[in-house]
């Protein structure tokens, strides 16, 4: 970015009238006229400072009725089992007749609480909800240390570089930051998938990001890892030929 009144993908879409861009929460990605950089920047960290605290915020109401639902299956759990174990002793010792049925109608009950918190995923989801958002919450934390760092560079002065380099570097870091943490995201989204059964096997691809027979970008092989247990097809050598 060379010029400072050049945008990146052209000319501000809002001087032509067209409809702003959107994300996917419906918010319009700031453009404007590249001439005051400076502005420019402002608006688009607070986007993107925007855009991973509503993130974030997210990921922490959804636990709310999860870990509630959690707890309450937990503590039947235990009820039941509590139950299951109490109630036959009462008949055996002869303080009660007839509580054996009722022990195995708790026990029966324990085990429908565990297997339905198993099954909805509410306990493995509201700690991996809450894991998400304080991951987000670390990145938002060195984005915004990264951020100041840059503005007490700007503000003393650039020991090296020019001012299209230092708008540059600051793209860079809201750009890796907006990255991490969509990887977050889907990092938690393939989490669930599994979790329901979807299979790891389409979650390979989905998580390079790469078509078939395509290569994937930063893997040391430059190709889709194997799952484990598979071994490669090695291609065939021929003998070593004898000494003459």
């Amino acid at each position: 970015m060379s010029q400072p009144d050049m945008q990146p993908g052209g000319p501000a879409r809002g001087d032509r009238g067209e409809a702003p861009r959107r994300d996917l929460a419906g918010r319009p990605f700031p453009l404007g006229d590249w001439g005051e950089p400076a502005e420019r920047l402002d608006e688009l960290y607070r986007w993107v400072e925007a855009g991973a605290l509503r993130t974030a915020q997210w990921y922490l109401v959804d636990r709310l009725w999860k870990r509630r639902a959690a707890r309450a299956l937990r503590i039947g759990t235990a009820l039941g089992v509590i139950a299951g174990a109490v109630l036959p002793l009462l008949e055996v010792t002869g303080v009660r007749d007839g509580t054996s049925r009722w022990g195995y109608l708790s026990l029966l009950l324990g085990a429908a609480c565990l297997a339905c918190d198993r099954y909805f995923g509410l306990t493995s989801g509201w700690i991996r909800n809450v894991a998400t958002a304080q991951a987000v919450q670390r990145k938002l934390l060195g984005l915004q240390f990264d951020w100041a760092s840059e503005c007490v560079r700007e503000v003393l002065g650039p020991a090296e570089g020019t001012a299209s380099e230092a708008t540059e570097r600051c793209l860079g870091v809201l750009r890796r930051f907006t990255e991490d943490v969509a990887e977050l995201v889907r990092a938690e989204t393939a989490d669930w998938m599994v979790e329901f059964g979807s299979g790891p096997a389409p979650l390979v691809m989905q998580s390079t990001g790469a078509a078939p027979g395509r290569g994937v970008e930063g893997h040391p092989s430059g190709r889709v890892p194997l799952p484990p247990g598979a071994r490669p097809n090695m291609p065939r050598q021929r003998p070593p030929e004898a000494p003459r």
